[in-house]
């Protein structure tokens, strides 16, 4: 679907703020109420807008420490791949998990309170998912840019 210069206008409108009243969105970029609705629920429908969520403050919520788990293994079949997805799905710490190119095979994304959580966590991991071969984490001393906009590519 291509997006015009009116879809990027509500997008980032919308990525700032997704509770905001079609209204609202319209009158912020140049557009009338249902000609602003029909912009979004096409959006929708085509799912370039995939959901709509609230973000929460880690800190506020009492899970302040972000960690990141490089994993190497030397399973990449369906059946341990299926396993691995199943495993990290059972976890909610785990916010992310990309499959990466590279030395890491796999890079998770942990939200927890601190140390002594993630390590029940990494215990966790390495007793219900076998075939890890290497788990190395990371802590993020500070979270320097969080954001879930995506920019407008070029």
């Amino acid at each position: 679907m291509e997006l015009d210069s009116l879809d990027w206008k509500i997008l980032d409108v919308l990525q700032s703020d997704a509770s905001l009243p079609i209204q609202a969105i319209g009158e912020r970029v140049g557009l009338s109420t249902n000609p602003c609705w029909r912009r979004i629920k096409r959006l929708e429908d085509a799912g370039i807008i995939a959901r709509r969520v609230a973000l929460l403050d880690p800190v506020k919520v009492g899970l302040p420490t972000t960690v990141f788990v490089a994993i190497r293994t030397n399973r990449h079949d369906p059946e341990w791949l299926a396993a691995f997805a199943e495993g990290i799905a059972a976890i909610p710490e785990v916010t992310e998990c990309h499959r990466m190119a590279g030395e890491v095979d796999y890079l998770l994304k942990l939200s927890v309170r601190d140390i002594a959580h993630y390590d029940r966590i990494y215990q966790r991991l390495i007793g219900e998912v076998p075939g890890l071969n290497d788990v190395s984490s990371s802590f993020s001393m500070e979270a320097m840019k969080r954001t879930t906009a995506l920019p407008r590519p070029d």
